[in-house]
């Protein structure tokens, strides 16, 4: 088995993520089999208990594990299903040192970072590479930070003793790192990589490749300089260039030879790249000739990351109906106590994204009902369903003051509340309803008729279900319970009848999306957002 580390340098938010999935898009499209293992510096045993605008969404895995958003990335650049063994966080890694210590595994010694932590993170990558069923060729791991923060220290301490345990030969080391265009000099820099690389050589590590992330393909010559700067090839010097879309990443990284060197250093037979599907997906989304505007309402539209697996599903269906998307970002609260058609009016599509706690909630419930007295089409995913029983409830059912007990727990109608299962729960970390679950689809339904299917399996990262007492009288005021648990005490899925396309779900869709393969609930939003375009309403 060989092993890749992409580690990166000067500054975050370089595309770690993106680099590691296209590097895995392009060994598959070799014939390799490979797979993904992302460590993150923070203490925090894993992102489910933090605030988006602090680390972006929370990735569910179908195990239920709660996972940085790269490894969203990894699923939708790749053929892998991710688990709760391609994401560890420093705070798993001391859990389970600190656990072996209680139980006695380490009797006689001093519990050290180095070994005891190095050691467990040494096997956890190789962990990673045993996947149920499969054969590996290849792990991706990437290494969350920045090389020289505290932080990451142990687990870059862990990749450098890596290749005396399985031979350097498997390893490969990849760093990422900036070249920045000074515009009053008019020229790239390259002295960013240079301190950058040089940190990275004082642990201990040589990068093999130099991913150099620029807004313009960088030069033969100032490769040359790079590369003797860098000590590394001159062929080994990638120009990582600003795209317009995501994923044509692994494109660029084609073109500059990435996947031809990776399998020459790390001496990998692999079949000719086969990139002629992935190229014409690319294609679709820079050639679409229709364009519509899709509101995506939400509370933390501040970091775009936030919802970024919500973003890409909507691109996807925009693929699967060659048409463009242009999503109008709204945050929830400004629609709050104020008329909010001249915020929503010229969209085609509003989808209400999820969340907890009951800040900006009156606003998505106002974008409801806006949606379903205008006949625009609707989507609401988890949170957004619930608010849109809400408003049915309220505004249809004549339930006044209905609510979620999560925002009022004294409200009149409860119709949203918290499960059964959730009541003795104390700890918040990891204890949600989490996860893929069947769901059970009505036939004649719209859903029925997106999935082809009468039973499906959906993620889901929710405490709150539909409150069963009001199934009755909601149904009675139009609202069709098209998706249910197999034991049918969950509504997983509601419609609306007498309306163009009102759909909502207490699932997460937009984890099981690819863009050469657009979740079916996604595509036909999409579609019936065109359609509401067409019909100029």
């Amino acid at each position: 088995m060989k092993y890749i580390f992409v580690t990166g340098g000067v500054i975050s938010s370089l595309g770690k993520g993106l680099s590691a999935a296209s590097i895995g898009n392009l060994l598959e499209a070799r014939g390799l089999s490979v797979t993904f293992l992302k460590l993150d510096p923070y203490i925090n045993v894993d992102p489910g208990t933090m605030n988006p605008y602090q680390h972006g969404e929370v990735f569910v895995t179908d195990d239920g594990a709660e996972t940085d958003l790269d490894l969203g990335h990894y699923e939708r650049f790749s053929l892998n299903r991710m688990s709760k063994e391609n994401n560890y966080t420093t705070g798993k890694i001391y859990y389970n040192v600190i656990s072996k210590e209680r139980r006695g595994d380490f009797l006689g010694g001093t519990v050290q970072v180095v070994p005891h932590i190095t050691d467990e993170i040494k096997h956890c990558i190789v962990a990673a590479g045993r996947v149920k069923g499969r054969k590996i060729d290849v792990v991706i791991v990437e290494i969350g930070g920045t090389v020289g923060d505290i932080e990451s220290l142990p687990f870059l301490e862990a990749i450098r003793q890596f290749p005396y345990d399985i031979k350097k030969e498997n390893v490969l080391y990849i760093h990422l790192t900036l070249i920045p265009f000074i515009k009053a000099a008019d020229e790239l820099k390259t002295k960013p990589t240079q301190h950058s690389v040089n940190k990275l050589r004082e642990i201990g590590i040589q990068p093999d490749i130099l991913l150099c992330r620029t807004d313009r393909f960088i030069s033969q010559v100032l490769k040359k300089k790079i590369a003797l700067f860098c000590n590394v090839e001159t062929t080994a010097v990638i120009t990582a260039k600003d795209v317009e879309s995501s994923y044509e990443v692994p494109l660029v990284f084609h073109k500059e030879g990435l996947d031809e060197i990776i399998t020459k250093k790390l001496k990998l037979k692999s079949d000719r790249p086969n990139l002629k599907s992935w190229e014409k997906m690319v294609n679709r989304i820079y050639h679409s000739k229709k364009e519509i505007s899709i509101a995506l309402i939400g509370k933390y539209v501040g970091l775009k990351d936030s919802y970024k697996s919500l973003y890409e599903s909507l691109i996807h269906g925009g693929i699967g109906n060659e048409v463009k998307i242009h999503i109008e970002w709204i945050d929830s609260e400004r629609l709050e106590g104020v008329d909010v058609s001249p915020m929503l009016k010229g969209c085609s599509g509003i989808l209400v994204a999820g969340g907890f706690g009951t800040r900006g909630t009156e606003g998505k419930i106002s974008a409801i009902r806006y949606a379903r007295e205008g006949g625009v089409p609707f989507f609401g995913i988890c949170l957004g369903m619930q608010c849109a029983v809400i408003e049915v409830a309220r505004n249809v059912a004549g339930l006044k003051g209905a609510n979620s007990t999560e925002f009022e727990p004294h409200t009149p109608h409860p119709v949203i509340d918290l499960m059964g299962s959730q009541r003795n729960k104390k700890e918040k970390g990891g204890t949600m309803r989490l996860g893929a679950y069947p769901c059970l689809i009505q036939k004649g339904t719209r859903t029925y008729q997106a999935y082809q299917h009468g039973e499906i399996s959906e993620r889901h990262r929710h405490r709150y279900e539909v409150n069963n007492s009001y199934r009755k009288q909601l149904s009675d005021a139009g609202l069709v319970f098209a998706g249910l648990s197999p034991d049918k005490t969950l509504v997983e899925l509601i419609e609306l009848k007498d309306h163009p396309w009102f759909v909502a779900v207490q699932y997460h869709p937009e984890f099981q999306s690819r863009p050469e393969n657009p979740h079916p609930l996604f595509r036909e939003f999409i579609k019936a957002g065109l359609d509401h375009q067409s019909a100029g309403v």
